[in-house]
């Protein structure tokens, strides 16, 4: 099942430039990922919010995208901004949901049986 999220962050003051970077670092490096369906950023007009859209074919893919992350890019990115909030799309599986409630994650399932398509 496919799994997807969507963070708020807050720009922390004068990072924005450095994160641009990182992001540029980011994406480049989630392109060689397997299972990454959609890797997007998106910045407020004041540019002090940053809103994350990440979509994944399985729990597994959004596991090893977010382990490459933690090796990678973590610490940098951790210094630039602040996680506001981060909802999740899907029912992951066991081992990603306890990978992403370390960043306090809300659950969101799909609402009744419909068939969605993407």
């Amino acid at each position: 099942m496919e799994i997807a999220w969507r963070v708020e962050l807050a720009v922390k003051p004068g990072q924005l430039d450095d994160f641009e970077k990182l992001t540029g670092e980011m994406v480049a490096s989630a392109l060689n990922e397997c299972g990454v369906l959609s890797y997007q950023r998106f910045v407020s007009e004041n540019e002090a919010q940053v809103h994350v859209y990440e979509r994944y074919s399985s729990s597994a893919a959004a596991l090893a995208h977010l382990e490459n992350f933690k090796t990678r890019f973590a610490t940098r990115f951790e210094a630039m901004v602040t996680r506001r909030q981060f909802t999740v799309f899907g029912q992951p599986d066991q081992a990603l949901k306890v990978v992403l409630d370390r960043f306090s994650a809300v659950y969101l399932r799909p609402f009744a049986d419909f068939q969605y398509w993407a």
